[in-house]
């Protein structure tokens, strides 16, 4: 088991991306958005060349390596009822760049959920496939995470879509169910429960996302915590890895100072720094008490 980080939550920079990795010990990043001085920020398989390059000979000169891709390819901004250009294309960016950093595994997703009952969901496969065996033909495990889209409805969702989906693996994110409905539940849809998903899924994990929080109903949205405080079952979801001989990435996405895909949620660059790297810490410390209870049973 290794560990490392959705790193854009440090900070967008590059730069900053590779201090604090090394602050925290590490070795390996989540590349997802990054800046390079010169160049607007973006995801790793939209920057312009020159920039690409440039994020690739600074991270080989630091002795980071980027263990995913957290790629836009199919993700809840894309709707299943469009055109799939926008995904392919991303896709065939992705490879070589993922090609020329040794990178294993990049993140995708099925679409964004449709309102209503019909959630083409055949489309759906027929997409995801493709992508799949563009990925596997390269070498490159693709991995689907449990977020807002078809696969994160609720663990029979995801279940389906591995069936039909082969070589298709899972990237389980521990804070996702916390503010996900469980459609594959009687209206009015709950909550999922972290627990449920991960214990229907497990046998399918490869790589892990670390994020917390609690649902406020008062405000009706999810108030994000530090690893281990929130509802996402972390404390548990680390023992059963453990116990497993579970071996691959625990990575932390805070979401405390910044939210991927919400502008709303900004703090100072040192806050948003800082935060990431005592994230990475306390996770640390997590894991140790996991192994010690589980040393113990």
């Amino acid at each position: 088991m290794y560990y490392t980080g959705i790193a854009d939550e440090a900070g967008a920079l590059i730069d900053t991306q590779i201090r604090a990795t090394r602050e925290l010990g590490w070795d390996q990043i989540e590349a997802r958005m990054v800046e390079v001085p010169g160049y607007p920020k973006a995801n790793i398989h939209d920057l312009p060349e020159p920039a690409f390059e440039a994020a690739a000979e600074k991270l080989e000169a630091a002795g980071v390596r980027v263990c995913c891709f957290g790629s836009a390819i199919g993700n809840w901004a894309k709707k299943i009822d469009e055109p799939f250009d926008s995904s392919l294309e991303e896709a065939r960016r992705a490879i070589p760049r993922m090609q020329r950093l040794g990178t294993r595994l990049i993140r995708i997703m099925s679409f964004a959920i449709r309102e209503g009952e019909d959630q083409m969901a055949a489309e759906r496969f027929r997409r995801v496939r493709e992508l799949t065996e563009m990925f596997l033909g390269a070498g490159i495990q693709p991995v689907h995470e449990n977020c807002m889209n078809y696969g994160g409805m609720g663990w029979p969702y995801m279940l389906e879509l591995l069936e039909n989906v082969p070589g298709l693996k899972v990237v389980f994110d521990t804070g996702n169910p916390v503010f996900n409905l469980d459609r594959s539940k009687p209206k009015p849809w709950p909550r999922q429960d972290a627990w449920e998903f991960f214990e229907h899924v497990r046998d399918h994990i490869v790589h892990v996302h670390i994020k917390d929080a609690k649902w406020d109903p008062a405000r009706n949205e999810a108030v994000y915590t530090y690893p281990g405080e929130g509802e996402g079952c972390v404390k548990a979801i680390l023992r059963d890895l453990l116990k497993s001989g579970y071996d691959g990435g625990l990575s932390i996405e805070p979401h405390l100072a910044v939210v991927f895909h919400d502008d709303s949620v900004q703090s100072s660059a040192e806050a948003q720094y800082g935060s990431y790297v005592e994230y990475g810490r306390r996770l640390m410390r997590l894991v140790e008490e996991a192994r010690g209870e589980v040393g113990r049973a």
